[in-house]
């Protein structure tokens, strides 16, 4: 027989959790055709004797909904591993949209994803104004890896209630039957199901609420139903940071849920002090799952929060006038002004000018959470590297501590904000929840926090941290790869992926799992309008194969561009 790719002699890692065992991959027209001892010819054979054979990666959080648009590469997560990408996450993105209200999700997005509003007005053709239209012109574009989308909240009620959506008064009942019509005629089209968000902290870049936000149950209730009546899918729901429990927040979705017969992902946050709250949702997920759901919990494999850095977004004096003075300056200038004496103690005196529009900005002088991130990208560090207990060694304040990193490698250093999911200076907690059934990764955010955020590496952290080189609970290979491909595929619904078997979709890594390694984030200027973004490299992916084709080698991008958008659901095969 023929083949147009045959992989030989690679460490096969079935998706499923499987012990892994030598053998042959045999790919034709896009699909697995022989796994094992395959025999025949192929256009093209890769020796993978000593390499791990994976499924592609499924990440179901990202929001590649402008990107997707404006390039051909979804990197950085096509760089790690990932074949197949969600995006339309926490309720944001870019339709449906009328072109009056354009402006109204650049905010939203500018100030939820940090996505600077000149690179969406220069980037972004708006050549449609319906969910439906928006997936048709992703499906006219060229891309490395495949995307699905979920129906936004957000632009659904800006589109269906104007200023009153945005002003976030409830919704009328013509308004609710508007949006249960709407849901239904995205899912038809080919949405893979409905995102939403009530968390305090996305706002847009004026500083206000999404329009997501104060939602009764009695829209979720019904945009719910919508997704039901067009045939189904996933309910993506980022709940807020609990004070007073989770009960409340979860409870309206949770209820829609049951109402509708539809699945839940919602992403979980672990404080990093004081009482666990993370059990409380955890309860809810297995009373609601024991009652016939199918809720899982979205947990993000590493600290969740930002990097800080004089070239990014947040950094400890952002706010304060005297470093605002030089903050325009080009690095190599403001660097040189920040190291006189004068200028340092001008900035270490001040106080903070103003609020920011994005709180995460206040974030940056969490001392004890923040970690200077060196060129092995240690994302668990000792308690005894945070700025604040550098600065009680050095007998200086962490304001100052934090100054002196900061103008580190001339001013290109950045610091680590670990500022949730390290209970206790540990990622134990992280590790026991994600080997739970009701859990799945995810929480990548790729393709925003551009200046802030650089998490869709969390893949090549997995291999390497959890299944390699943490002293105590580390996972398998297989365990690690099953959380990538078969779990998140078989969450999101899409069946005909995810698994190495006989005529699942040919999305397939070959990794020299010994030589992988993580890279510091780098800086970039590849946005339109020349923007900036936070973009992250690894070393040991030896291919990365989607549809069959080989669209990175050795770490490399290749011409190869056979990503499609994925419509709704899959069936398995």
């Amino acid at each position: 027989m023929t083949f147009d790719l045959v992989i030989r002699n690679g460490s096969i890692v079935d998706g499923l959790g499987g012990e892994p065992y030598v053998g042959d991959v045999a790919v034709r027209d896009g699909v697995i055709v022989g796994v094992g001892s395959v025999t025949g010819d192929a256009a093209r054979e890769i020796d993978a004797t000593g390499l791990l054979v994976t499924p592609g990666f499924v990440d179901l959080h990202t929001h590649y909904d402008g990107q997707a648009i404006w390039s051909d590469r979804m990197n950085p997560s096509s760089s790690h591993g990932v074949t197949t990408a969600v995006m339309g996450n926490c309720g944001v993105g870019f339709a449906p949209c009328r072109k009056a209200d354009h402006d109204v999700l650049v905010d939203v997005m500018a100030g939820v994803e940090d996505i600077p509003g000149v690179v969406m007005v220069d980037g972004l053709p708006w050549d449609w104004e319906t969910f439906p239209q928006y997936l048709d012109a992703l499906d006219g574009g060229r891309r490395d890896i495949d995307v699905a989308a979920y129906l936004p909240h957000s632009p659904l009620r800006v589109y269906v209630m104007g200023q009153r959506g945005v002003d976030r008064e409830p919704a009328t009942a013509e308004d609710l039957a508007r949006m249960r019509a709407l849901a239904r005629e995205a899912v038809e089209a080919g949405a893979l199901g409905f995102a939403s968000s009530r968390l305090a902290t996305h706002r847009t870049e004026g500083g206000q609420q999404i329009p997501s936000y104060a939602a009764g149950s009695n829209e979720i209730l019904e945009i719910a139903r919508g997704v039901a009546d067009g045939g189904g899918g996933l309910i993506q729901f980022v709940p807020d940071i609990p004070a007073g429990g989770y009960q409340p927040v979860l409870q309206q979705v949770f209820d829609a849920a049951a109402d509708t017969g539809l699945p839940v992902t919602f992403t979980l946050l672990i404080l990093n002090a004081g009482d666990p709250v993370w059990p409380e949702a955890m309860t809810m997920v297995e009373k609601a799952n024991a009652a016939g759901g199918f809720i899982t919990a979205q947990v993000f494999p590493r600290p969740i929060g930002l990097m800080i850095g004089l070239e990014l977004t947040a950094n400890p004096f952002v706010l304060y006038p005297s470093y605002q003075e030089i903050a325009g300056l080009p690095l190599s200038e403001r660097v040189a002004q920040m190291r006189k004496p004068e200028v340092r103690e001008r900035i270490l005196n001040d106080k903070p000018g103003g609020a920011p529009a994005n709180p995460l900005v206040y974030l940056a002088q969490a001392w004890d959470w923040i970690f200077p991130l060196g060129d092995d990208a240690n994302y668990e560090p000792e308690a005894s590297q945070s700025i604040a207990a550098r600065a009680r060694a050095r007998g200086v304040s962490p304001m100052e501590e934090a100054y002196d990193r900061l103008l580190d490698d001339d001013g290109h250093a950045m610091l680590l904000g670990a500022m949730a999911n390290f209970e206790n200076n540990s990622l134990d907690t992280v590790g026991s929840l994600m080997r739970r059934d009701d859990v799945v990764l995810g929480l990548g955010d790729g393709g925003a926090h551009y200046g802030m955020i650089c998490d869709s590496s969390f893949p090549t952290y997995l291999l390497t941290h959890w299944a390699r080189d943490r002293s105590s609970g580390r996972m398998s290979v297989a365990e690690a790869v099953r959380e990538l491909t078969s779990v998140p595929a078989r969450v999101a619904g899409l069946n005909d992926r995810g698994r190495m078997a006989v005529g699942y979709k040919a999305d397939l890594n070959v990794i020299d799992h010994a030589a992988m390694r993580l890279h510091k984030p780098v800086i970039t200027y590849d946005l339109p309008a020349g923007g900036r973004r936070l973009d992250q490299s690894a070393d040991g992916y030896v291919a990365t194969i989607v549809s069959g084709e080989i669209i990175a080698e050795n770490g490399k991008p290749t011409d190869a561009r056979p990503g499609k958008l994925v419509r709704g659901r899959q069936p398995a095969p």
